[in-house]
């Protein structure tokens, strides 16, 4: 490479914050791990895993009855809604339409395109994948479609997480940015977990559900910094005021 390439390869490479970069290989490194966990899913090699960590969430000898007190089954099942269908398109819309009455037009877009695909992947990676629920343990909600990847894990990933680092954009302290994405992650995390407390899916399914929705949210934040502006035509604040809250 002569001296005037590498110039130019640097020039272009300092062009990108080390966050994108970071970003960019937490998603090829998330990518692998997706692929790996899929592999020895379709292979069979995660089931005793799996095995052990629903039934350990069970009465020893009363498997249709969850461990904890009786308060915290109902309150899982309300957590589980946070990831359902219903509450996540509410809550898409009313971000779209929220950003689109405060005059974000292309955020506003690219939100409701991005958790509209995320959720077209998941049903994609769940007939690909094509893995039938667990029956280890009696389901204590009722469920038909496909287990691997977990809907509820890897939509509510999408939906939380990719509003939160888009919403955070908008916000112009840094401490609130903070608490979105915090917020976003938090719901995603217990929403997953509560699936495997309900004993609709294998940890592993949940694990994927994870990994592929941080990945599309990771992947919707580095487009949408490179190419989405975050505020409306004519607000004189950029991203990095009031950063010193």
């Amino acid at each position: 490479m002569s001296e005037v390439q590498q110039r130019g390869f640097w020039a272009r490479l300092g062009a990108y914050e080390p966050l994108t970069l970071i970003t960019m290989a937490s998603i090829a490194g998330g990518l692998f791990v997706l692929q790996r966990l899929t592999s020895e899913v379709l292979e069979g090699e995660t089931l005793r895993f799996d095995e052990t960590i629903l039934l350990a969430l069970r009465q020893p000898g009363e498997l249709g009855v969850p461990i904890g007190p009786g308060w915290l089954t109902h309150a899982v099942g309300d957590i589980t809604s946070l990831g359902g269908i219903t509450v996540l398109s509410l809550m898409t819309v009313l971000v779209t339409v929220y950003l689109l009455l405060d005059r974000r037009w292309p955020i506003a877009i690219f939100v409701f395109s991005s958790v509209l695909t995320g959720w077209l992947a998941s049903t994609t990676l769940k007939i690909l994948v094509a893995r039938p629920r667990p029956d280890i343990v009696p389901h204590l909600v009722e469920v038909s479609d496909l287990s691997f990847p977990s809907g509820h894990a890897m939509v509510s990933a999408v939906t939380y997480l990719t509003l939160g680092a888009l919403l955070a954009r908008t916000q112009r302290y840094r401490s609130t940015r903070i608490f979105v994405m915090a917020a976003g992650v938090f719901l995603a995390v217990i929403i997953g977990l509560s699936r495997i407390y309900l004993g609709v899916h294998y940890p592993t399914d949940v694990f994927a559900g994870w990994c592929a929705g941080a990945l599309w949210a990771l992947g919707c934040w580095l487009i949408s910094k490179r190419f989405v502006p975050s505020r409306a035509p004519g607000d004189g604040l950029e991203n990095g005021n009031g950063d010193g809250d």
